[in-house]
């Protein structure tokens, strides 16, 4: 436990240093964590992170994740070409490896790439839109704050499990409390910016935020319990991997967009 929580503060630091740093620090460190992030992912899939395939993967990412445009002012065709010409090269890998490189793999690389590559992709989108800063700062508390409201709400008064057969140990109770959590966050939010964020939007966003970022988090564990992996990666000790740390965010980050509860 005590390695548990220092490596969380220390991880909590920098990556609140780096996002109130500026948009580029911020993006810096997003498009590593993707990149880490995609080869646990392939990793935890049996396959290595040099051969083609993958590499090809690692391509999308960085396409999906980095902003070509507003970091280096390149132009760049839209992400459903590019998602279509990554589909088109799993395939051709296929037929040139006379299906050494089966459709099997290139079906679970290519979910990887939209799984990740679009999450992380929202995480950047979202510091560089006006007032980023504070939604990305909502977003992230309310994630968070779920986490820690659904631990305690848990320990108290867990007495129903959510989804035994994926995580033993959460309960609805523990969910409830991580949702009004999340919405007391957002409204502390509101209260402090209500030019950005009216009472009626916050209460929406900490709704969707913490029952989506719940979600994400037990799609997850659904993933490793099929491959009988107990944590993604080992590069947050006690605290598992990168993907074991931002599966709440992948799922979060792009569907507050989808969903226009953000400024457009």
């Amino acid at each position: 436990m005590r390695q548990r929580i220092i490596t969380g503060l220390l991880a909590a630091l920098l990556f609140l240093t780096m996002l109130a740093a500026g948009s580029k620090w911020y993006a810096l460190m997003i498009i590593a964590l993707a990149v880490l992030g995609y080869q646990e992912f392939v990793r935890l899939n049996g396959m290595r992170a040099r051969e083609p395939a993958s590499l090809v993967g690692f391509a999308g990412i960085l396409y999906l994740v980095v902003p070509w445009g507003v970091l280096f002012g390149w132009p760049v065709p839209p992400q459903q070409t590019v998602v279509w010409l990554l589909m088109f090269l799993f395939f051709a890998l296929t037929v040139v490896s006379q299906n050494r490189t089966s459709i099997d793999k290139i079906a679970l690389l290519f979910i990887g790439v939209v799984y990740i590559g679009v999450g992380f992709h929202y995480m950047i989108f979202t510091r560089w839109m006006t007032d980023g800063l504070f939604w990305t700062l909502l977003l992230f508390g309310c994630i968070w704050l779920t986490d820690v409201g659904a631990y305690f709400a848990g320990r108290l008064l867990g007495k129903r499990l959510l989804w035994p057969s994926i995580s033993p140990k959460k309960t609805v109770e523990g969910a409830v409390g991580g949702v009004l959590i999340s919405i007391a966050t957002a409204v502390v939010f509101s209260l402090l910016r209500p030019e950005l964020l009216t009472l009626l939007e916050a209460v929406a966003i900490g709704i969707v935020v913490s029952v989506l970022g719940q979600l994400g988090d037990l799609i997850q564990s659904a993933y490793k319990r099929v491959r009988n992996i107990k944590d993604s990666g080992t590069i947050l000790p006690g605290h598992g991997g990168i993907l074991d740390r931002t599966d709440s965010w992948i799922i979060v980050f792009p569907f507050v967009h989808l969903l226009g509860l953000l400024p457009q």
